[in-house]
């Protein structure tokens, strides 16, 4: 007898267990899943609803790559059910505020050390360009000149002379260079031309050397109007070592870059350092 009593109250307590238990999302069809949704939503208390709406939104829209969990749009139960129910199946309105919750600090963890790899990329890409800067400037251009000399036979040759000291710890063997040819009662510029020059022999550390070139007398350098007064501005544009490779060429930033390595400063820079990546 006893037996029998003991079973029948374990029997109505589990039943009214299964009675109170909550209720929980349905996704394995459209219509359970939009009726079950209601029914979650019933459930919870009115200031809950709000947040499990949300919640839902949350998780539908992870399911779209490409689509901002951070700033979700609201989408109704059909289109909820239709493409979140990886997510959402077998989860109470609590579970699933939770794990819309979960979803949003790995979306912000992944967005995180995205931003965070991007920052160190262009601190570093920015600290390139400006120790190549400083090494480049230890190349000076100590005087240039032009003028229009007249060859034994008569015709006129432009002449470009250049001193220039190296200060860097490179041989140089090439130099690229821009000159600009401008007088005081012009406005345009009688000459702006890239050119080079090959260094016999290279420029060692510490050397100085002065060079006579000779650019060609049929190109804009050969201008019979160019005044005798005329003023030349050369800068250095690249260098080349005896293999023809490059030296201190890392380019600065872009505005577009600059503006972001800003922006991520901002919002980053007391992480930085820290990133998984």
């Amino acid at each position: 007898m006893w037996s029998l009593l003991r079973l029948s109250t374990l029997s109505l307590a589990m039943i009214m267990i299964a009675g109170c238990s909550e209720p929980r999302i349905d996704t394995r069809s459209m219509p359970a899943a939009v009726v079950s949704v209601e029914e979650v939503r019933d459930s919870l208390p009115a200031y809950k609803r709000d947040e499990f709406d949300q919640a839902l939104t949350i998780m539908a829209m992870s399911s779209f790559d490409g689509i901002d969990i951070l700033n979700p749009r609201p989408m109704n139960a059909a289109e909820i059910a239709e493409s979140a129910n990886a997510y959402m199946h077998g989860l109470t309105g609590d579970e699933a505020i939770e794990k819309a919750n979960e979803l949003l600090r790995n979306r912000r963890a992944r967005e995180r050390n995205q931003a965070l790899g991007i920052l160190s990329r262009l601190e570093e890409k920015q600290a390139n360009a400006e120790r190549d800067r400083e090494q480049r400037a230890q190349v000076t251009l100590d005087s240039a000149d032009f003028y229009i000399s007249t060859s034994p036979y008569g015709a006129l040759e432009p002449v470009i002379e250049l001193e220039v000291t190296n200060d860097s710890d490179q041989r140089i063997a090439e130099l690229s260079l821009r000159g600009v040819v401008t007088s005081p009662d012009r406005d345009a510029p009688w000459v702006d031309e890239a050119f080079y020059y090959v260094v016999p022999d290279g420029l060692a550390p510490g050397e100085s050397a002065q060079w006579s070139l000779a650019p060609n007398r049929f190109g804009p350098w050969g201008n019979r109007e160019i005044p005798d007064d005329a003023q030349l501005d050369v800068t250095i544009e690249g260098l080349h070592n005896a293999e023809e490779n490059p030296l201190w060429d890392a380019p600065p930033l872009s505005e577009r870059q600059r503006e972001r390595l800003n922006e991520l400063r901002e919002e980053y820079g007391d992480m930085a350092g820290h990133s998984d990546e």
